[in-house]
């Protein structure tokens, strides 16, 4: 296969916050790679102790070569007026727990007084991910009723929501007492990233449902009907989210580089392609047209989201003229060429719609890439002492070029600071100008410290090695040690002012959502939103013959 020569795109273009904030999901995305890489694995449903009103605990494995995960369900009576989508609530409708392995009789005590405590309990290192998560009351009721009557919930009510429940939280990696990844780090099956919480997250969704289904029976036993697949596979599960979230993004800079190379990696092939096969480039007009449908059941209330979404469908209006009227599967590079057609005439939000959407036919491009998107990050912690300042200044030259232009000095481009809230026990921004507490101020300003330390290098002999320039610059270790880091992971970095006044918080969620392949981003204010999670994903005892492209699926 002959193949033009196509670079990568320039982080200076794709790592600023306008961009990143119009990532979607992908075939990258980690709940979908999890779907893949688990859906020849075996299903059980072991416990299911629920009494008449849910209440209880359920058990739920998968299983391969006699290798195990369960997930650990304790449903229990919330008042109403607990019921809280903060962080710092400490009461849940439910609590969840993923195991290594099938827990015995003692283990699910063990559990039981500990998991619905979540961090105020303690687990070991043979639960891998914890978990909580409440109703949507009106929609959960709505089900339930309908079932128990003998009848399917209303699909257009369940459409504008799209989940039974949301999660407030998932965590792993030594939360709580948890197995550290370095326990668990070699097993293929969980290399991917988060792979272990998108296990947990779509398991709980299929508890939702027979929960349900549970409580409908018991409540009228002679006429109550299940809740029809159908519908049941085009809900998912929702989640809250807050800006906890984004200083992970600005913290694991290698991370963050290998999971947009990867996707950046992907176009690049995708658009080396001299001659697109029927059948591949009829999969990408198939997700185009359901995204039609699909993309009318993203509801907001936010102006900021509505004005994307209008945005979005917009674009693809005027793509779809274009691939009529210029396009067709004979023409060389054609990738290529409604590439450079969408760059020049969609916005960001359109752009990286299309990109996403031209990987649906390529699994031999696209597979391979999933396992390099997890980073050791401890192997670079160390500085290369070595080596000369002016060797510095060329890598701060060379990548944060648009980042040392800011005026620092200018109040503007510092009003916002990143804090750990200790009533909310979460990282929040705040206006240095309008509010107290700057001094706890954490380093996530990359640009300015960037900045600063160019200014000193440049008062510095340029001779002199990092270990001698350290000795009296040790406030700046943490920097110099990114410069390194981004000489090799050009897209470590995040080429905006993320203190600036014109940031959108929510851009940086909205980044990270999109590699964990949640869609239906629906904003309450610039610095938390709520998503949706595993919509259209098939059930469990459907994996094994699922179709990859089930995202596009809508409830029609």
């Amino acid at each position: 296969m002959n193949k033009l020569n196509i670079r990568l795109r320039s982080p200076a273009e794709v790592m600023k916050l306008s961009r990143l904030g119009s990532f979607h999901q992908s075939k990258l995305s980690f709940l979908r790679s999890f779907i893949k890489e688990f859906k020849d694995w075996n299903y059980k449903r072991n416990v299911f102790d629920l009494d008449k009103n849910g209440y209880g605990t359920a058990v739920y494995s998968l299983e391969k070569n006699k290798k195990n995960y369960s997930l650990v369900c304790f449903a229990n009576y919330l008042n109403p007026e607990e019921r809280s989508d903060r962080v710092i609530a400490n009461k849940w409708d439910t609590t969840f727990v993923l195991y290594d392995g099938i827990p015995t009789l003692e283990d699910l005590e063990r559990l039981k007084n500990n998991v619905p405590k979540q961090e105020a309990g303690r687990v070991t290192c043979k639960e891998l991910s914890l978990a909580r998560a409440n109703k949507s009351v009106r929609i959960f009721d709505h089900v339930v009723d309908s079932l128990s009557q003998g009848k399917q919930p209303d699909k257009q009510l369940l459409s504008k929501v799209g989940y039974l429940y949301r999660t407030t939280a998932v965590y792993g990696s030594g939360k709580c007492g948890l197995a550290d990844r370095f326990r668990i780090k070699d097993r293929k099956e969980i290399y991917g990233p988060f792979r272990l919480e998108m296990m947990l997250v779509y398991l709980v969704r299929q508890f939702t449902f027979d929960q349900v289904n549970h409580i409908a029976k018991l409540k009228n036993p002679n006429k109550a009907i299940k809740l029809d697949n159908d519908i049941a596979r085009n809900l998912g599960i929702g989640n809250s989210t807050g800006l906890g979230l984004a200083p992970f993004i600005v913290n694991h800079p290698i991370l963050l580089n290998n999971w947009i190379y990867c996707r950046e990696k992907a176009l690049k092939e995708i658009r080396s392609i001299e001659k697109i096969e029927v059948k591949d480039f009829n999969i990408f007009l198939d997700c185009l047209s359901r995204s039609k449908i699909n993309i009318d059941s993203w509801l907001t209330e936010s102006d900021y989201q509505k004005n994307k979404i209008k945005s979005l469908k917009s674009d693809l209006k005027k793509f779809n003229q274009y691939l009529e009227n210029n396009c067709s599967v004979k023409t060389q590079h054609l990738w290529n060429k409604i590439y450079a057609w969408v760059e020049s005439n969609l916005s960001n939000e359109g752009i990286e719609y299309i990109v996403s959407m031209i990987m649906e036919p390529y699994d031999n491009i696209t597979d391979p890439l999933i396992n390099e998107m997890s980073a050791q990050e401890e192997k670079y912690f160390t500085i290369p002492a070595h080596r000369k300042l002016k060797e510095v200044k060329k890598i701060i030259e060379n990548n944060y070029k648009s980042l040392i232009k800011i005026d620092y000095e200018d109040k503007k481009n510092i009003t916002n600071f990143w804090f750990i809230s200790k009533n909310k026990a979460e990282p929040r921004i705040a206006n240095r100008y309008q509010e107290y507490g700057s001094e706890l101020e954490q380093p996530l300003a990359i640009g300015r410290d960037v900045k600063q330390l160019y200014h000193r290098i440049l008062k510095a002999n340029q001779n002199d090695t990092v270990a001698e320039f350290l000795l009296y610059n040790d406030d700046l270790r943490h920097i110099v040690r990114r410069v390194f880091i981004v000489e090799q992971f050009p897209y470590s970095e995040i080429q905006d002012n993320i203190i600036g006044a014109s940031l959108v918080p929510i851009d940086l969620l909205r980044l990270k959502l999109s590699f964990f392949g949640s869609n239906k981003f629906d904003p309450k204010s610039d610095k938390w939103l709520r998503i949706n999670m595993y919509q259209g994903a098939p059930l469990p005892h459907e994996l094994k013959f699922s179709n990859d492209t089930w995202i596009y699926n809508s409830l029609s």
